[in-house]
């Protein structure tokens, strides 16, 4: 993963388009959002059209810098945004690169590091927000030395405050409801429609904030849409000259049936046979995450966890066990409260051997 700054601006309904634009960053697979700058008042350069709305972001991403301005570009188009030759033109939303994580060149006829974030305080003051030690490259420079002499000629706005998160989900600490936060329009606008059809008033106080907490929920509960096998294992494979089983079991995972977006929840047991490699610990758990946080059913999440150890290892043998109870089946259905789904994987070792079979299942036992 390689980090880059991203400068994002509106002036066209900026309230609603910023905080959407970052929506649709966090989720985008490939891209993780680090950190995210204030939201910052501007004039339209050349002084014409309405005041823009402006931000950065630092994010780490697996695109290079081509293939990510034709990500940004993506999301541009999806949000109707139209380029045309008048660069000063009223936009729903701007997204550019500002700097590449040592790359310095031009793009399709753009130059990154962007020149203009010496010139525009709309630039070096939300840039130097997310990444202020970052170096300009051939001034000897940093962001927050450039954007002090910008200081006085930006205005820090709130008209909405826009989520500041560290990853493309919201974290724990960032799952309740700021004053005047807007965090994903578009999803909070469909929540508030589903408690009109359920017959509930959206404006009542104990609901008012609820489309908000379900989006950010939503986000985190589904991140693992986001991430890939690549990220969560980020090198942390060693070599060993284990040859014995390797056993992490009682792993708790939390997962949404995707037949009805209601959770089931357990415990998983994974299990190796070592070939010259083993695993940091918590990456077993964060594999577990990686796919258990989407909308799943449990017999397929099973298959990608055997999957994915046997992908980053090449073991003699895989083995998976998962324990779920379902709530599809609990709260609604045939409401057995009692009733849980035990589903397994094996590969390689523990499947032609049932000696190591029974060793694993044996183990998972006591």
């Amino acid at each position: 993963m390689t980090r880059a700054i991203l400068a994002l601006g509106s002036n066209i309904d900026p309230e609603r388009n910023l905080p959407m634009a970052f929506s649709r960053l966090r989720r985008q697979p490939g891209i993780t959002v680090l950190v995210q700058s204030s939201c910052y008042r501007s004039p339209a350069v050349g002084g014409t059209g309405p005041e823009f709305l402006n931000a950065a972001a630092l994010i780490a991403t697996r695109f290079d810098p081509a293939a990510l301005r034709e990500v940004l570009r993506g999301i541009e188009a999806a949000m109707g945004r139209v380029r045309s030759d008048d660069r000063n033109a009223p936009r729903p939303i701007d997204l550019d690169i500002l700097f590449y994580e040592g790359f310095s060149g031009e793009v399709e006829g753009t130059r990154i590091p962007d020149p203009d974030v010496a010139k525009y305080a709309h630039l070096a003051v939300p840039a130097a927000d997310v990444a202020p030690d970052w170096e300009y490259p051939g001034t000897g420079a940093v962001l927050k030395s450039i954007a002090a002499g910008f200081r006085n000629d930006i205005e820090v706005c709130m008209p909405t405050e826009i989520t500041r998160s560290t990853g493309h989900y919201a974290t724990e600490q960032g799952m309740e409801a700021v004053a005047g936060e807007v965090y994903d329009p578009e999803f909070e606008a469909t929540v508030r429609g589903m408690l009109v059809q359920l017959g509930e008033d959206p404006t009542r106080e104990g609901l008012a904030r609820t489309p908000l907490r379900v989006a950010k929920a939503m986000d985190f509960l589904t991140s693992g849409y986001n991430g890939s096998l690549e990220d969560v294992v980020n090198n942390a494979i060693f070599e060993s000259d284990a040859d014995e089983m390797v056993l992490v079991k009682d792993v708790e995972f939390y997962s949404l049936c995707e037949h009805h977006m209601l959770p089931f929840f357990g415990k998983a047991h994974v299990a190796y046979l070592p070939n010259k490699k083993i695993i940091g610990l918590s990456k077993i758990a964060r594999i577990v995450d990686l796919y258990a946080r989407r909308l799943q059913v449990q017999e397929r999440l099973t298959n990608q966890i055997a999957d994915a150890v046997e992908e980053v290892l090449s073991p003699h043998g895989v083995a998976v066990v998962m324990e779920g109870s379902h709530f599809c089946m609990m709260m609604r259905g045939v409401q057995k409260q009692g009733s849980s789904m035990v589903t397994s994987a094996m590969r390689g070792g523990f499947r032609t051997s049932s000696l190591t079979r029974g060793e694993f299942l044996d183990l998972i036992r006591d």
